[in-house]
């Protein structure tokens, strides 16, 4: 996957990179020791974020980035264009764990999250094709319209109204998603489809307009307290800021810290106005349905439909390869799916496919934290919904760099810490197994027309998020 010649292979690692409107060749490597003031590995969202706040707090901080590739490589230029205020961890659970005040606040911040990128994005200048037209998930079973049901009366119970989701019957669904078999759908207004690769993009140029500097092609190889080394040299720094997500297993000591799991993408070719005119999505709304397996889709600024979802294995020992990238099974039953929720899909082409690891901690929690004793920062842990919380997850970093007491600092994502990962093969067993769940209760679902009795065990093998 790494480029031998040129930016070439880079542009073809996604619909995104591809449509980037950018060159792809990469920035120069770290030239030898160096010392700054912060440190970041990885130059994705989370780091790109993190520099961009803690420049335009303090413009005379010297801020480095060191990337193993090139600034957007990874799952910042691989996702579903889904900037949403979608946490991993349901309100119901941050409220048992620290609280319903604190847990209302985490929803308003990501909430609010969704409006800030697009303005920082109009800002700087970056023509991400931000749209705000929310999320629309399709119910398309009993079983689904029960779930869809039983979410919006649990989000009743924690005081969220109908101006954050809503329960739509099948001709209001209709409305916005032509998919078929619908019987209703939930509704958010919190989400924007973007281009993540013009964002990512953008966002390097706008750190380095600030003062920043982003090494490329610069893989970090161990990360310390006050120094990153990698094969071009020592990077030393008060702060350290950990920015890898699913890649952080590649670094010493952090294997069983971030489990990377694989999600496809693939894209079709631009589609004409008849198909739009039954298939809806009219407003930039993102969709999905309520399955179990998690899929996800957009309509692209071009008319496309980018659409997504799991269901590539986990490989065995934190393995991340670039024939990973590719699965010929997944992306045959992505495109079945997808032309099962929109028959007017037959006789058109998919123009490209594509994958990439995104993170998961074992508690299924996103964190974000800085130790000021050490210098040692970090933030991940998404669960794919990286888009929106890693520029929270910037904010705050910026915040607890600065050791400045704001309402991010004290959001109870800030400081926790997730247990690792079981050694393998433990991981690789428990990992599938949820993996496989998921499957096994959409097929009993479909067969017996009634909410999987194997809910139980998938909600206990996903941490029960």
């Amino acid at each position: 996957m790494s480029p031998q010649h040129g930016a070439a292979p880079y542009a073809r690692l996604s619909l995104w990179h591809e449509t980037a409107d950018d060159d792809w060749v990469p920035r120069a490597p770290l030239p030898g020791d160096r010392k700054v003031d912060v440190a970041i590995v990885g130059a994705g969202f989370t780091g790109l974020w993190s520099a961009y706040y803690l420049l335009r707090a303090q413009p005379d901080l010297r801020v480095a980035l060191l990337e193993a590739e090139v600034a957007g490589f990874g799952a910042s230029g691989r996702n579903g264009g889904w900037c949403s205020a979608l946490f991993p961890t349901s309100e119901a659970r941050l409220a048992r764990m620290a609280g319903a005040a604190p847990a209302r606040a985490m929803r308003m911040a990501m909430q609010q999250t969704v409006d800030e990128v697009g303005r920082i994005a109009t800002d700087e200048g970056i023509d991400a094709h931000f749209r705000k037209g929310g999320t629309v998930v399709a119910a398309r079973t009993p079983a689904q319209l029960g779930r869809a049901t039983s979410e919006v009366a649990a989000a009743r119970r924690l005081g969220i109204g109908p101006e954050d989701l809503e329960l739509l019957g099948s001709d209001e669904a209709a409305a916005r998603l032509g998919v078929t078999s619908l019987l209703g759908a939930t509704y958010t207004p919190h989400c924007a489809r973007l281009h993540p690769s013009r964002l990512v993009r953008g966002l390097a140029r706008a750190v380095e307009r600030r003062g920043g500097t982003v090494w490329e092609r610069t893989r970090a190889t161990t990360i310390a307290p006050g120094r990153v080394t990698t094969a071009h040299g020592v990077v030393r720094a008060t702060h350290v800021l950990r920015a890898t997500e699913g890649y952080t297993a590649r670094l010493e000591g952090l294997r069983r810290a971030i489990a990377p799991v694989y999600s496809l993408m693939l894209a079709t070719e631009p589609l004409p106005a008849e198909f739009w005119a039954s298939a809806g999505l009219a407003h930039g709304e993102t969709f999905s349905d309520h399955r179990h397996l998690i899929i996800y889709g957009q309509r692209t600024a071009d008319d496309r439909i980018a659409f997504g979802g799991r269901g590539a294995p986990y490989h065995f020992g934190s393995s991340i390869e670039p024939s990973y990238d590719g699965n010929a099974r997944v992306h045959a039953a992505l495109w079945r799916t997808l032309r099962e929720l929109f028959p007017g899909l037959e006789g058109h082409r998919v123009t490209h496919t594509w994958g990439g690891a995104l993170g998961i901690a074992r508690d299924w929690m996103a964190s974000v934290g800085h130790d000021p004793a050490t210098g040692l920062g970090w933030a991940g842990g998404y669960v794919g919904d990286g888009v929106g919380t890693s520029n929270l997850a910037g904010r705050t970093l910026a915040d607890l760099v600065l050791q400045r007491d704001s309402d991010l600092t004290r959001l109870p994502w800030v400081g926790h810490r997730s247990r690792p990962w079981e050694p393998e093969p433990m991981r690789w067993l428990g990992i599938n197994a949820g993996l496989r769940a998921t499957t096994v209760c959409d097929v009993e679902e479909r067969l017996s027309g009634r909410p999987a009795r194997t809910g139980r065990l998938l909600a206990r093998l996903t941490g029960g998020h």
